[in-house]
């Protein structure tokens, strides 16, 4: 079985690099442009980590990650910021909404970034059905 990466990022240039690069690596991957579409996916699609930006229309990425920890299905699903935004300026909202790690996207190559994705994915039991 796949692991499958969720990346909500609204960017396109950028939505298209990750893709690219982690279907490349063998994961199952979907999108989505903003907060509001990323709940929706992340509900159906039930990734084993989710690649999170935070400035986005509709609903940022911290409004997204703490509905997404309020919910039964959402509260254990490993997150990565990937943001532009520097850990500095990050919205005090992230503190205690479990996050797995903080990237600033202009500090790390898309190979580098796939690594920590890697590492965390490691991390992630899959469940395979009994057979």
């Amino acid at each position: 079985m796949k692991q499958r990466i969720a990346i909500i990022e609204d960017e396109p240039a950028i939505l298209e690099l990750y893709t690219i690069k982690f279907e490349k690596e063998g994961y199952e991957v979907q999108v989505a442009k903003n907060g509001i579409e990323g709940l929706r996916l992340i509900e159906s699609f039930k990734p084993h980590l989710v690649l999170l930006d935070l400035l986005m229309p509709q609903m940022n990425g911290d409004e997204m990650l703490q509905k997404l920890r309020e919910t039964e299905w959402g509260r254990s699903i490993k997150v990565v910021i990937l943001t532009n935004v520097s850990r500095l300026e990050a919205p005090d909202t992230l503190n205690g909404l479990g996050i797995s790690r903080y990237i600033v996207k202009a500090e790390l190559t898309a190979a580098q970034v796939a690594e920590v994705v890697k590492e965390e994915l490691a991390k992630v039991t899959v469940v395979r059905p009994h057979l």
